[in-house]
């Protein structure tokens, strides 16, 4: 039978919009949000199909609802109606503390962590027999393992370290690192090194998130060979802590852009801003709030700096500012529990990110060809 002039015509629309289509579903970014839980850990990505990973869940005590709302925000904005995967990299309350009340408010399919907390603490030991207990009873529950591969359509997320080992090696890495001499070991709590990382990649683009992992498991990361290679994005940063960013391994991985999960008294820590600035190839950092321990001296320029605090001072300290010594009363920490911006990531496969700061809508987009740009 011979075709019909409505059927070879609906062919040859079909062969122009096929293209059409397949190019739009292409242009389709992979997402991240940098929430602001202030000096917690909020990340949340979303794939190009829509699939959600989360990273750790903010504050406890009287912060957990005000960090679960940050989040929602987020989850709003990219349309999600649940939580695909959600990691909690260790058990602080930084980290897993808003997770009863953010699950309150969306479902959760499939968790993901270290294993048992390892620093005896009330608190974590009694979140984890009971609240955390009944939330995995009725999900997917997932002691993650270096190599683990994590479901994220059409993105690869791979475990890298966990609950103090390494990967041996992602694909292309391997390089022999120059830092690994110089390295400076620290003491450090039992529960950061203990951390849940991965690493998270669109095509060309890569991003590293390793959570509160110390110096002494970044020296294992990246010495005495570099087990990650380079990446686009540097997540965390561990708050911008001197417990960890070495430069045996933010050198080695030479983050193009470093988004810094600090507070207005946590982290952003001369040693920790003084290796990112000297990173090779590294062209911004942003980071969530202004630091008192950055002073003028380290801190980044205001447009790159996400939140301001509520009642801030009237003038900006120029040299770091110190604690006072363990022991002694410690003035209360400014904090921030009106309106809260996140940082915004759009990655698309060849490499191109746009980094959006939303409290001032400032944009920078990194394109292929930079210092760094994965091969």
């Amino acid at each position: 039978m011979k075709p019909t002039r409505a059927l070879l015509s609906l062919a040859a629309v079909a062969c122009l919009v096929a293209p059409a289509l397949a190019q739009n579903r292409a242009a389709r970014p992979l997402t991240i949000y940098v929430v602001d839980v202030e000096g917690g850990n909020g990340v949340l990505f979303v794939s190009p199909t829509g699939e959600s990973l989360l990273m750790d869940t903010g504050n406890a005590n009287a912060a957990a609802p005000r960090d679960a709302g940050r989040i929602m925000e987020a989850v709003r904005d990219a349309g999600l109606t649940q939580i695909d995967n959600l990691i909690i990299t260790h058990w602080h309350g930084d980290h897993y503390g808003g997770l009863a009340e953010l699950a309150k408010q969306i479902p959760i399919k499939h968790y993901w962590d270290h294993g048992p907390n390892v620093q005896p603490g009330q608190a974590p030991d009694d979140f984890l027999k009971n609240v955390y207990a009944e939330l995995t009873s009725k999900a997917q529950h997932t002691v993650a393992k270096p190599g683990d591969r994590i479901p994220l359509g059409g993105t690869n997320v791979t475990v890298v370290v966990s609950a103090g080992e390494p990967i041996a090696s992602l694909k292309g890495a391997g390089q022999r690192n120059p830092e690994c001499a110089n390295f400076q070991p620290i003491d450090n709590n039992m529960e950061d090194p203990m951390s849940v990382g991965v690493m998270v990649t669109y095509g060309k683009f890569k991003a590293l998130h390793i959570g509160d992992n110390t110096r002494n498991i970044e020296f294992k990361l990246a010495c005495p060979v570099n087990r990650l290679g380079t990446v686009d994005l540097m997540l965390g940063m561990h708050h911008g802590q001197a417990s960890s960013n070495s430069p045996v391994l933010v050198h080695a991985v030479r983050p193009r852009v470093a988004i810094v999960n600090n507070g207005t008294r946590k982290g952003g820590e001369p040693f920790s801003m003084q290796t990112m600035f000297s990173s090779p190839g590294l062209e911004d950092v942003w980071m969530q709030h202004f630091s008192l321990l950055s002073g003028q001296e380290f801190t980044v320029p205001g447009v790159f700096i996400a939140n301001q605090i509520d009642q801030p001072d009237t003038t900006m300290p120029v040299a770091a500012w110190t604690p006072p010594p363990q022991g002694q009363q410690a003035p209360p920490a400014p904090v921030h529990n009106g309106k809260a911006y996140f940082i915004k990531v759009t990655a698309q496969q060849d490499g191109t990110f746009t980094v959006t700061n939303t409290r001032n809508n400032f944009t920078k987009t990194y394109r292929p060809g930079g210092v760094n740009a994965t091969k």
